[in-house]
């Protein structure tokens, strides 16, 4: 089994689509988890402090690619 799995990093997924905007949701979360674990004194402050830094990342990346495809609209 491990050797069939091996073949898909070897060729990787097409991701097509909305599809690869929605695999940017779990690497943000990921990314504030653990940032948040590295600085939160407690842990019970861990849980609302990644799920806020998660909504500020995947916001301001939201607004930065809107941004973006906004000023390629009014250039082309």
């Amino acid at each position: 089994m491990s050797l069939a799995l091996s073949g898909l990093f070897a060729s990787g997924l097409s991701v097509t689509g909305f599809r690869h905007i929605l695999l940017m949701l779990p690497l943000c979360l990921s990314i504030a988890v653990v940032y948040k674990t590295l600085r939160c004194a407690h842990v019970r402050q861990i849980v609302p402090a990644a799920l806020a830094l998660w909504a500020t990342i995947v916001a301001a990346m939201g607004a930065v690619g809107l941004g973006l495809w906004t000023l390629y609209l009014l250039t082309v």
